[in-house]
């Protein structure tokens, strides 16, 4: 009628070293998992750089911004703008180039520095077979799309904008097989938005400062309270 008090102590204590062993076994698992992720995948892409990349691109639509409403208002006879006709078209192309060159520049620097940091912070190399594969599936359709982008600039086309936002969704999408797949949303955002674009080709500099400038901030924001905050 009454249990044994050395079988019910000799259960017990199996019974604890069973989960012990399966907490075990799920750690084990959790840290086999991690090293695949860290031996396929590039991993290190810190959250900031997007932030730092969306404010890049926020700064220069506001210097591109300015340098229309100049040029808009040398057509109306502002002596203080560009002089009308070809030579102030092209000096305003030649400005409009520089800040998007400056941009990149800007984006691609704060890219770098909050990876490297990041990647520092985790004892991982920042430069390896994955890191290779990401660049190579991303700078691929970068540079069809760039390309392009450069005969509608020769060809004074209007879809500039949203041929930028395109190519760089689809470059998005394609290197997410080799980093963190959550920016692969954010090139399906991007896709999209060139896509809208395409129908209201006069309103480019809006839907570029929301595709570089605000989904580049939301989604950095996101990526490093997801990621790495908690490791920070």
């Amino acid at each position: 009628m009454f249990a044994n008090p050395k079988y019910s102590h000799n259960f017990a204590k199996q019974s604890t070293f069973k989960m012990t062993d399966q907490q075990e076994q799920i750690s084990a698992l959790k840290d086999i998992r991690k090293m695949m992720e860290r031996s396929s995948r590039f991993i290190s892409l810190s959250g900031l750089s997007g932030v730092g990349a969306g404010i890049s691109a926020l700064v220069g639509a506001f210097l591109a911004q300015r340098e229309l409403d100049r040029f808009g208002n040398s057509r109306f006879g502002d002596a203080r703008a560009y002089a009308p006709g070809v030579s102030g078209e092209t000096d305003l192309e030649f400005n409009l180039i520089c800040i998007a060159l400056g941009v990149l520049v800007a984006a691609l620097s704060s890219g770098f520095l909050f990876t490297w940091l990041r990647a520092r912070r985790g004892g991982l190399p920042l430069w390896d077979r994955t890191t290779r594969n990401m660049l190579v599936n991303l700078f691929i359709p970068l540079f069809a799309g760039g390309c392009f982008v450069l005969s509608l600039l020769v060809n004074n086309s209007g879809l500039v904008a949203p041929a930028c936002l395109i190519f760089y969704g689809l470059s998005l999408i394609n290197a997410s097989k080799y980093t963190l797949t959550d920016i692969r949303y954010l090139g399906f955002l991007e896709v999209i938005l060139g896509i809208i674009n395409l129908i209201f080709p006069a309103l480019g500099l809006i839907f570029w400062t929301i595709g570089f400038g605000i989904l580049h901030i939301l989604y950095g924001t996101v990526m490093y309270f997801k990621y790495e905050r908690k490791s920070t």
